[in-house]
């Protein structure tokens, strides 16, 4: 009987570990881990052309670590631009292994310049403006999220 409580506590202890895990690839969860922050940010995905298109238009604001995170078929040259975006956002470049490769802070609402992000972009990360200069996000930063090929992937979910 001592044996059999035991075995229980034990799996009880362990379900928080678990949960947490898999929590970390839930489809509205995105981890950012650079060399000594890891982020946690609510994302909504953008997979298909229309709501890429659509993006984070018209918004008028955004919870403090939400954003879109844009998904590509393929690594391909990306530009965005701010055109009926209402506020101030960061837009992260990432390659096919989810790296970051290039950071726009602080792109101008309204703005129709275009924001080239490369040539090699799979994934496009888009938080409020100012974040990834506060919390110190640079090039060479990983992301972990269900919807990167975790065959290619720098952190992968499992």
């Amino acid at each position: 009987m001592r044996v059999a409580s035991l075995l229980v506590a034990l799996a009880l202890l362990a379900l928080p570990a678990v949960a947490a895990g898999a929590e970390a690839c839930a489809p509205g969860v995105l981890d950012l881990r650079d060399s000594d922050t890891t982020l946690r940010f609510s994302v909504e995905v953008a997979d298909d052309a229309a709501e890429r298109a659509q993006g984070l238009m018209f918004r008028e604001s955004m919870a403090k670590f939400s954003g879109m995170l844009f998904v590509y078929d393929s690594p391909q040259p990306v530009a965005f631009w701010m055109r009926n975006t209402l506020i101030p956002l960061d837009m992260l470049f990432f390659d096919a292994s989810g790296r970051l490769e290039w950071i726009r802070t602080n792109a101008t609402p309204h703005d129709e310049t275009p924001i080239p992000g490369g040539d090699d972009i799979r994934y496009v990360l888009e938080i409020n403006g100012g974040l990834s200069r506060d919390f110190g996000i640079d090039p060479g930063a990983v992301i972990r999220h269900p919807g990167l090929d975790q065959a290619a992937a720098a952190w992968p979910c499992d």
